[in-house]
């Protein structure tokens, strides 16, 4: 069967100073004297001469959608279409003096130099950028990547710092509110479906540009859809990687944070943040017309006769999570002969609940490891079964190595780091004792998709990969107990066969496999004739951008919202001042870059 995931990498090779055909001794002034680094950006910077650009990244600027462009011929075809459409003014650069501007060694043979600009395009927005360059051995830095991205719109800033609301209120604030957020007077703008951190970073970014929004939200409570997840469940990416649009963690908020932590503050940052939204509350169908809006159903959760119906609501964004939060089953040969307790990982409750069982995980992923790890923390027998081989990183070394300088305490700015984000360092040496000792206890390793660690797996399955918190060692002490010698074949009544003949004996199966297309819940909630058009929403499309999150989903009106908290905060922004553009009537589709990829 051919993968459905890419087997080779087809990008330049890395700019290492062997390839660059420079030494070390080259380019030391460079490294050691923040002046010489800055004499280098401001010369590049002045001329732009024959560029040697390899990477270009656009975000809603010169592409006006997420464009990533490689090679000098693309590049060159990319800018001479786009530029000349475009009015840029006001080009400086930025930060000179900053930690984050100057010379870098990110590997032993990689060296650049990272500067800082800002412009303005006359009739959109201001736009902040990156660049790194790197050495030629005739001595000219040369730009190996630049990164464009639309930070805010001409005319319509957010509403925060001295923008905000100067205004006394005495009494009246409360009936403000309720009148807000009933949406009497006319339909919201645009409706959100789903308030986990999607719904609310979006809501919140599109309340400060002075868009009308409604947040409809299934659970009792704000915050639910990580309160009713396993009680084990705690965030593997640490508190400075995943502060909130306006409202950062406070400082003494722990490194990571525990799922009904999260659900609190979910809920206090709905409130502090002024987002309206409709709790125990769904979305049942979403109509497009011919005019550009939508007409949207919404039912009150277990009162299926209280409905309301607005028309006119020009955006829907579904902001329901990866795979829409429905399970994803496989179907695997006499399942229906098991007579044990069967669930899905996000079924699983409390591992006391099935004290004295034997129990069975399957999956080998981030929630196969916390849950096992909560089973043998209760007592509980526990096996992981493991159908394939996995990618895994410690927080200790890994992780951290992986957001050193940028998401750590004494880091930039997140909107800095964001601008910048990872750079991938070698990881594995450092995890090797980790590591060594799950290929010990027989636990199959690999180094994810295309060799590229994370990332890949996280941006094209959506998962592939464990950010390890301590399971890892209850893998290797033997506590978790692993099998994977062999594929499931079928099941007995008391347990699971195998096709070597082998039998693993279970009262309960808990299926840690993911979720579906989140495509499905769009589709089961729009009406029929959209169905074919919705565009793939993971994944990964030629050019490495995401194929429907935060962009054009095929569908005017209709986009959806997905990602851990750190891509929330990130394309929250992009995806708010897209909608506001279009609003306001500065958005033009007729210069978008005409050869979008397949998708």
């Amino acid at each position: 069967m051919t993968s459905p995931y890419p087997t080779e990498s087809k990008t330049p090779p890395l700019p290492t100073l062997n390839h660059l055909n420079v030494t070390l001794d080259n380019v030391r002034s460079v490294l050691s004297s923040k002046e010489e680094a800055l004499s280098v950006i401001k010369t590049w910077f002045a001329s732009f001469s024959d560029a040697l650009v390899t990477f270009w990244r656009d975000i809603l600027c010169f592409s006006w959608d997420f464009r990533t462009f490689v090679g000098k011929e693309n590049i060159s075809k990319f800018i001479t279409t786009q530029f000349k459409m475009m009015n840029v003014e006001d080009v400086k650069l930025k930060d000179l003096e900053a930690p984050w501007t100057g010379a870098f060694q990110p590997y032993e043979d990689i060296v650049w130099v990272q500067g800082y600009f800002t412009f303005s395009i006359v009739g959109l927005g201001n736009v902040d950028g990156v660049f790194r360059l790197v050495p030629s051995p005739e001595g000219v830095w040369k730009a190996h990547s630049v990164f464009t991205s639309l930070s805010s719109l001409h005319n319509f800033p957010e509403a925060k710092g001295t923008l905000r609301n100067p205004h006394p209120n005495h009494g009246l604030w409360a009936a403000q509110r309720e009148k807000e957020r009933s949406f009497d007077d006319a339909p919201p703008t645009v409706i959100c479906v789903g308030g986990g951190q999607s719904g609310l970073n979006v809501a919140a970014r599109l309340k400060a540009l002075g868009i009308s929004c409604l947040v409809v939200e299934k659970n009792q409570k704000v915050g639910d859809n990580w309160r009713k997840r396993y009680d084990a469940l705690c965030l593997h990416d640490p508190v400075w990687y995943d502060h909130m649009p306006y409202v950062p963690f406070p400082e003494t908020w722990p490194v990571y944070t525990p799922a009904r932590k999260l659900g609190d503050w979910l809920e206090s940052y709905a409130s502090i943040m002024e987002v309206n939204v409709w709790t125990s509350s769904k979305v049942v169908s979403a109509s497009p017309k011919d005019d550009d809006t939508w007409t949207v159903e919404i039912e009150a959760v277990g009162n299926e006769g209280r409905k309301r119906t607005f028309s006119g609501v020009k955006h829907i964004v579904f902001a329901t999570g990866f795979g829409a939060g429905l399970p994803k089953m496989p179907d695997l040969p006499g399942l229906s002969n098991f007579k044990g307790q069967v669930l899905h990982s996000s079924q699983h409750g409390k591992a006391a609940d099935h004290k004295g069982k034997k129990v069975v995980v399957l999956g080998a992923c981030t929630s196969s490891h916390d849950i096992c790890s909560d089973y043998v923390e209760n007592g509980v027998d526990v096996t992981m079964f493991q159908r394939s081989a996995t990618y895994v990183i410690s927080t200790e070394y890994g992780l951290k190595t992986m957001l050193a300088g940028l998401y750590e305490e004494g880091g930039p700015p997140t909107d800095v780091a964001d601008m910048i984000n990872m750079q991938v360092l070698a990881i594995e040496e450092k995890d090797k004792e980790l590591l060594d000792s799950l290929r010990a206890r027989g636990f199959r390793l690999n180094r994810g998709i295309m060799d590229a660690g994370l990332l890949l797996s996280a941006w094209i399955r959506g998962g592939g990969y464990y950010i390890d918190v301590g399971a890892s060692k209850l893998i290797a002490e033997g506590k978790i107990k692993l099998k994977n010698d062999a594929q499931i074949s079928g099941f007995r009544s008391n347990g699971i066969e195998f096709d070597n003949g082998s039998f693993l004996e279970a009262d309960v199966v808990i299926f840690a496999t993911g979720y579906s297309d989140p495509r499905i819940l769009v589709q089961e909630i729009c009406t029929p004739d959209i169905k074919d058009k919705i565009k793939r929403i993971w994944t990964l499309d030629p050019e490495g951008e995401m194929r429907g999150l935060y962009r054009d989903l095929g569908v005017k009106g209709l986009w959806y919202m997905a990602g851990n908290l750190c891509l929330c905060r990130m394309y929250s922004k992009h995806l708010a001042l897209k909608i506001k553009a279009i609003e306001e009537g500065l958005w033009d589709e007729k210069k978008m870059y005409p050869e979008t990829p397949e998708t």
